[in-house]
């Protein structure tokens, strides 16, 4: 089973988001249903590893928050573009739950992510050739959302099929509620 675990989006962030994917050439856009922020890839587990893994996350107990996504931007490799990505504004609660994801992963036996964490949700996958962002960027480069509900958190299996990964909920798991 090929884990991780990410903050499903609501149909309208996702719906929003998805006009943002086009006009570009040469590029494997990500289809609105694919779309999520990763708190934490996982990898390659067996059975057995899964189910510790749900039982460290479902101790995880942070309180619900409003996120919201701002700006474009991308990963590159030796200046070749490998991903396009709308980031997520400055977030502690965001933050903050992503150390507590981290901590009980590896409470359930997986070494420590050896990347920084970089909210976002990719956009587009480019095949390594060179691609303009110039127009791109900016015409899309002061992309904002509204901001909306966090209220869960969930562990997703990747599958490959036909056109690419498909994404299957394992788990979900929620925040608590702060209000009074």
């Amino acid at each position: 089973m090929r884990l991780f675990v990410g903050i499903a989006l609501p149909p309208d962030i996702k719906m929003t988001l998805g006009t943002l994917c086009s006009g570009l050439s040469g590029t494997r856009w990500v289809t609105p249903e694919n779309m999520h922020v990763t708190l934490r890839f996982i990898g390659e587990v067996d059975r057995g590893a899964a189910h510790d893994l749900d039982a460290a996350l479902s101790d995880v107990h942070v309180p619900a928050f409003e996120m919201r996504f701002t700006g474009i931007g991308n990963f590159s490799k030796k200046e070749r573009l490998r991903a396009l990505w709308a980031g997520v504004e400055s977030n502690p609660a965001l933050t903050h739950l992503q150390s507590k994801v981290e901590k009980a992963v590896q409470r359930s036996g997986f070494p420590p992510e050896g990347r920084k964490f970089t909210p976002h949700v990719t956009l587009a996958r480019f095949k390594g050739q060179r691609v303009d962002l110039g127009h791109y960027l900016e015409a899309n480069g002061a992309f904002s959302s509204s901001p909306f509900p966090v209220e869960a958190f969930t562990l997703f299996e990747s599958r490959m099929g036909h056109g690419g990964s498909h994404y299957e909920v394992l788990s979900e798991y929620p925040l608590f509620d702060v209000s009074p």
